[in-house]
């Protein structure tokens, strides 16, 4: 897509989109190609698989450790609070 088109379901102004996307392609995550006289950004979002492993490596963790602290406020509200 264009930044045009990309800007276009968005109420912010189009210099604002750029730096969004410049911010995206500084990071890997968008390739800017030359279309005739048009620049097309395309998604790379091969930069995104390391860190979703990382999420997903560490969402059961966190998940049985949420629980457990909502199991915690659950009693600790049944039993009354000490203090």
């Amino acid at each position: 897509m264009t930044v045009g088109e990309l800007a276009k379901p968005f109420s912010i102004s189009l210099p604002a989109i750029s730096k969004h996307l410049k911010v995206l392609e500084d990071a890997g995550l968008l390739k800017r190609e030359k279309d005739g006289r048009m620049y097309r950004c395309v998604l790379d979002a091969t930069q995104l698989i390391g860190p979703a492993r990382w999420i997903a490596r560490y969402s059961l963790l966190w998940r049985e450790q949420l629980d457990e602290l909502a199991d915690y406020l659950k009693s600790d509200e049944r039993g009354g609070k000490s203090g």
